[in-house]
């Protein structure tokens, strides 16, 4: 059975276009991100295969795309880029009615640096214009072990200096997608080293631990392994420390609650 030839003549087209619905739809949520130096874009051109191009956006901003030559898309979205190269197209008489899309393989022009206890410090790119801190962590290897449940946001907004802490359990919690703040290029993510408590004498495992939230003299206990088998409970003491470094002891109830730093010592027991 011979093909038809209508079928040969629009496959082709019909093929393009789904290529380019396709592009269209995975970089929609990207249109409102701004290129900029080091940034590679694929630059295509419904219809016309031969002008489909990839180019990295030069320190000047500039890109060399066929038969428009030199084209400045530095600083602009990615949707006023489209519809640059498509005027200057248009203008130039190469197409009468270009559609031109743009989908970003690599942006690296924005950067958010990610530091302190996480298990992957580093500069990562903004690869989506709505990017937000969880995703971020994520690419950092999530929070490290000793890290700390408040995490610290610096950038500027509006040409301001901004500085946001975020409770990470609460977000996670609530599920507030407002305090999972978007990212901008120039952010700094900071997550510090986790509050700890120190237990020593008669227990198990004396040293030092990461202090849970609301945690009790009890869970601190059972944290450190218990007592040994000389160690008690009674007279337990708590060595803390006030604001302006003076040492005071506590005798703490069981259900008592810790405070940073607080270091618990458990005595042996008499009989």
């Amino acid at each position: 059975m011979r093909p038809n030839p209508a079928s040969r003549i629009w496959l082709p087209v019909i093929v393009s276009l789904l290529v380019l619905l396709l592009s269209r739809a995975a970089v929609a949520a990207d249109t409102d991100y701004v290129l900029g130096a080091g940034d590679v874009i694929r630059i295509s051109v419904f219809q016309n295969p031969d002008l489909t191009t990839e180019a990295r956006v030069a320190e000047s901003g500039n890109i060399s795309f066929p038969l428009i030559g030199t084209i400045a898309l530095g600083g602009s979205t990615i949707q006023q880029a489209e519809q640059l190269i498509a005027g200057r197209l248009k203008k130039g008489g190469f197409v009468i009615r270009p559609q031109v899309n743009i989908l970003p393989l690599e942006l690296k022009s924005s950067q958010v640096a990610v530091l302190g206890r996480v298990n992957r410090a580093g500069r990562f790119p903004l690869e989506t214009a709505n990017a937000r801190l969880s995703e971020m962590l994520a690419a950092a290897g999530g929070v490290a072990e000793d890290g700390s449940d408040v995490v610290v946001l610096l950038g500027s907004r509006g040409g301001k200096p901004f500085r946001r802490e975020i409770d990470l359990p609460e977000l996670f919690g609530r599920g507030d997608r407002e305090a999972d703040m978007v990212l901008q290029g120039g952010d700094v993510i900071f997550v510090g080293r986790a509050e700890t408590f120190y237990i020593y004498g008669e227990v198990q495992r004396p040293g030092a631990f990461r202090l849970s939230r609301e945690m009790t003299v009890m869970q601190a206990l059972a944290t450190g392994g218990g007592t040994t088998a000389r160690g008690t409970t009674k007279g337990l003491q708590i060595h803390r420390r006030d604001e302006i470094g003076r040492i005071s002891v506590v005798e703490p109830r069981l259900s008592d609650h810790l405070q940073p730093n607080d270091v618990i010592f458990v005595r042996e027991s008499l009989f």
